[in-house]
């Protein structure tokens, strides 16, 4: 990506780090959702982060929790659920109506949360100090975490029609329903309530008046034995982008598949802590770009030099606050992961000027 890129405030001024939507502009639109990614690349981000999880069916969608009880109102293991049943749930309207920056995910594994922060915004909080899990509109019932074992009918997963407002029973947030019925200031937005499957995500980049990296990070792989890398793969293979792509992971394994499959496409070693075999800067096998968190970073800056002297990039996540933003800029990070793309972008360009 060139230096200078061309956005509708005018042109930023030369500056060589790149500033990356988590989950998009995931702090003014739902995480994941249309609306989030649209309003970041119209905020000038560089690129898009996401999280893909692969459904009972086979489809990868961009949720970053293991259920979907925190950011819909249903319930259920991403894994259990189908296409169908994810499309009938409300993944944005959560947001309107609590929008709490310490709002966690339903299980501490599912956050950012080795970096002590959550995906959203503010610290990870104690137990005891944590808000009330917001009950689900929609029960899912009792769905089992791998694809076959649940049940052929699931109950709670498609809106009662009587409710919907639509004659064949689908929800107006369902994307294969068509606009709906709904209309004035009640109406639904499809954009900023339904599920996104990473396909779209590609047309999205695909169809974006600048280039636009992308950034897809692997959720649990581990228990679909390389269905997730294998689904990847052939989704990138068809898009063809000519934009920049990188697939993410925890999973030095996961990085090794994506590699096995696709040699030329960066990945991203994503390191909530300091391990010793890494502490030279070193990163697994064919990877060439370190993903350290901020608190890795914090506890631990003089990493980034020594990630350099391997001959590494370095990208940071998650940076939302200025403090770790010019933490950032001072070690000379190569990327910056943040909620809030158009806050970062701002600074940076400050201090690229000297105003900041």
């Amino acid at each position: 990506m060139s230096q200078e890129t061309a956005t509708g405030s005018g042109r930023r001024p030369p500056r060589t780090v790149s500033v990356i939507a988590h989950r998009g502009a995931s702090m003014e639109a739902p995480e994941h959702t249309l609306a989030a990614y649209r309003r970041a690349i119209e905020e000038g981000a560089d690129g898009l982060e996401c999280d893909v999880r692969l459904t009972a069916d086979g489809h990868l969608v961009c949720v970053h929790d293991r259920r979907v009880n925190r950011t819909s109102n249903g319930r259920g293991a991403v894994s259990a659920l189908e296409l169908a049943d994810l499309a009938a749930l409300d993944f944005g309207s959560w947001k309107d109506r609590h929008a709490d920056p310490y709002e966690l995910p339903d299980s501490a594994v599912d956050t950012d949360a080795t970096d002590g922060r959550t995906g959203l915004a503010g610290p990870l909080l104690p137990v005891s100090e944590r808000p009330a899990e917001r009950p689900a509109e929609r029960p899912m019932g009792h769905l089992a975490e791998h694809p076959g074992e649940h049940a052929a009918e699931r109950p709670g997963t498609r809106p009662d029609s009587r409710r919907s407002g639509r004659p064949d029973g689908r929800s107006d947030s369902d994307p294969a329903a068509g606009p709906g019925t709904a209309h004035g200031p009640d109406a639904v937005d499809p954009e900023r309530t339904s599920v996104l499957t990473l396909e779209r995500l590609l047309q999205l980049v695909a169809e974006a008046p600048r280039p636009v990296e992308l950034a897809i990070e692997t959720k649990h792989p581990t228990r679909w034995a390389g269905h997730v890398e294998k689904r990847l793969l052939e989704l990138l293979d068809r898009y063809r982008l000519r934009t920049p792509v990188r697939v993410m992971s925890f999973s030095a394994r996961s990085l090794h598949r994506v590699r096995a499959g696709a040699p030329h496409l960066p990945t991203v070693y994503l390191m909530p802590f300091l391990l010793p075999r890494h502490r030279d800067g070193r990163l697994p096998p064919g990877v060439r770009i370190a993903g350290p968190s901020m608190r890795l970073l914090r506890a631990h800056p003089e990493y980034v030099e020594r990630a350099h002297r391997a001959g590494n990039q370095v990208h940071a996540w998650t940076a939302d606050e200025p403090e770790d933003v010019e933490l950032c800029l001072r070690l000379g990070v190569d990327a910056i992961i943040t909620n809030r793309p158009q806050q970062v972008l701002a600074q940076v360009r400050r201090a690229a000027t000297g105003d900041g």
